[in-house]
């Protein structure tokens, strides 16, 4: 079962408002219209046309099955028109709404930006509707609790698989690298991966809870991040200071157990869901500079 964090929530009232400016250093040339077009608050924050269309001439869209000991799983995917067989992927989960418009477009900007990207159906088994302009959570909160970890894991694990399959790679090889990155309850279980996948080599969170325990009333314990000890691959973090889920104290927590390369921030002014630039929860410049930070991120460790 997965925990929920309603991504619909109320920022906190009393946290400063300032907007976080200025992109980061470190994007990447391939995504630098992607970033500004993240950047621009005026006009996302509501269901819109893609950022990268299906027919862009860059990419090839593609809708696989992943085998499962249980039966199939449907998959959206994309990559390089002119993808090669080291061509790094990204393996994204998925947030509650499962595989909305606005996942099947961030994997698509992250084949715009030189990645082989899928993401897998992890309620396929369920049948849940489209999250496709979907703003009534308890619609999709019984699929989200439904969700068993080996399971997920093992469709996320069938997702590099199916990365590394089509680049004629065999499945348990090392090349091409695959990196994972996750949304709201995605974010939490790539921070489970992250912990003991060897199928990925770094990972990259945005607004997945940390303590793993159910309440986030005062201090976290040592129980609920004793498993930040153990995270074995780089790791990219993205939280909204304003988030009333996620105390930032929680991320700071994170940052002092990890003994892996990490980049951990959070972001003064965004509540959470602030990359999901179809819902009023947006936050412009934050999801600028995340989205430049995690490319960044994979092509340093995620990249041949």
């Amino acid at each position: 079962m997965t925990d929920i964090l309603d991504p619909t929530a109320p920022p906190h009232a009393n946290m400063s408002r300032r907007v976080f400016v200025g992109l980061s250093s470190g994007a990447i040339a391939a995504s630098s219209a992607i970033a500004r077009a993240l950047a621009d608050g005026t006009t996302l924050g509501a269901p819109h046309p893609p950022l990268v269309s299906e027919d862009d001439p860059d990419i090839r869209v593609e809708r696989p099955s992943l085998a499962r000991t249980d039966g199939k799983i449907d998959a959206y995917a994309a990559m390089p028109a002119g993808r090669g067989a080291d061509t790094p992927g990204v393996v994204v989960t998925q947030h509650i709404w499962g595989v909305d418009a606005q996942i099947r477009d961030v994997v698509r900007r992250l084949a715009k930006s030189g990645f082989v990207a899928i993401a897998p159906n992890l309620y396929a088994r369920q049948h849940a509707p489209s999250g496709d302009g979907a703003s009534d959570i308890k619609i999709f909160s019984p699929f989200s609790q439904a969700l068993v970890d080996d399971q997920v894991d093992g469709d996320l694990q069938a997702a590099a698989a199916w990365i590394r399959s089509s680049a004629s790679a065999p499945s348990s090889a090392s090349a091409p690298k695959v990196g994972i990155m996750g949304f709201c309850m995605g974010g939490t279980i790539t921070l489970r991966n992250a912990v003991d996948s060897p199928q990925f080599s770094a990972a990259s969170v945005f607004y997945g809870k940390i303590r793993q325990s159910t309440s986030t009333d005062g201090a976290a314990t040592e129980m609920s991040l004793a498993y930040a000890d153990e995270i074995k691959m780089p790791l990219c973090g993205n939280w909204g200071a304003r988030d009333t889920s996620i105390p930032a104290a929680d991320v700071a927590a994170l940052r002092s157990r990890l003994t892996v390369p990490n980049d951990l921030k959070v972001y003064d002014g965004a509540g959470h869901a602030f990359f999901d630039d179809t819902r009023p929860s947006y936050f412009a410049t934050a999801a600028a500079d995340a989205w430049s930070r995690t490319l960044a991120w994979f092509h340093k460790y995620a990249a041949v």
